[in-house]
């Protein structure tokens, strides 16, 4: 017998498989535009200026900081509005967890989902940016694994705050202070190191930083005990989002 969320998990395939090309150009074309823009654009004016950017060149710094932020943008996207949508808008979630599919496994199953979303969308981000030469190190491939821990990571909180609204009103405003700001201080386009002194103790609590940092040490080849600590943090926000999600999916759906 399939487990619960493995069934969720395929529900959500089977609807992405009929939705797909609406997601296109937010989860894949953007996230390329950008690294074309700023890798190829800006970064061949500041390789003129500078003979590596921490290292690298800076493409090979800014693609991997850009495949965990697209990542990112796609999954809090994900994590918001078609999460309240199930609870209230169409309801499905109701439907679902009529079945003998509990609430835990209905958000571990859209967690899951959105994970290998990330995976599928990070594939192609990868293999474009090992043709533009963004890529040095064949151990590029660990980044697909990044991809998905960060999405999890996000997703998970996200989702069981979704859980836990009535309306939609407060996502704009996550989008703007919570995801907007990790996006252009996260490490994705410049070192941290080139933040004020004030704020780079802060950095840390980051989870984009982290993952900027780990599919970073992927790509260009320097994968190390210290990137451990990096995933560590990621995991610690993917089990906390967990732990509050199934509480808030299970009390959302058992009223």
């Amino acid at each position: 017998m399939t487990p619960p969320l493995l069934r969720v998990v395929e529900r959500e395939a089977r609807v992405f498989s009929r939705l797909w090309r609406g997601s296109v150009f937010s989860s894949l074309l953007a996230p390329l535009l950008f690294l074309g823009a700023m890798g190829v654009g800006l970064g061949g004016l500041v390789d003129e200026r500078n003979a590596d950017v921490a290292g690298v060149t800076y493409l090979e710094f800014v693609a991997p900081g850009l495949l965990v932020a697209s990542v990112m943008q796609a999954t809090a996207g994900g994590s918001l509005w078609p999460v309240l949508g199930g609870f209230k808008w169409l309801r499905t979630y109701h439907g679902v967890v009529a079945t003998p599919v509990p609430p835990s496994a209905l958000y571990g199953g859209l967690i899951t989902w959105l994970s290998i979303r990330a995976a599928i969308s990070a594939t192609a981000f990868l293999l474009v940016a090992a043709v533009l030469g963004a890529i040095p190190s064949w151990e590029g491939v660990a980044a697909l694994p990044v991809a998905m821990l960060c999405a999890a990571a996000f997703a998970a909180p996200f989702a069981a705050f979704t859980a836990t609204q009535d309306t939609d009103v407060t996502f704009p405003l996550v989008i703007r202070i919570v995801v907007m700001p990790l996006f252009l201080f996260s490490g994705t386009f410049f070192p941290t190191s080139q933040l004020p002194d004030g704020l780079r103790p802060l950095i840390v609590l980051s989870p984009l930083y982290h993952a900027a940092e780990l599919a970073r040490a992927a790509t260009t080849g320097h994968l190390g005990w210290g990137s451990l600590g990096h995933a560590a943090v990621l995991a610690g926000c993917l089990a906390a989002g967990a732990w509050w999600g199934r509480r808030t999916f299970t009390r959302r759906l058992s009223t």
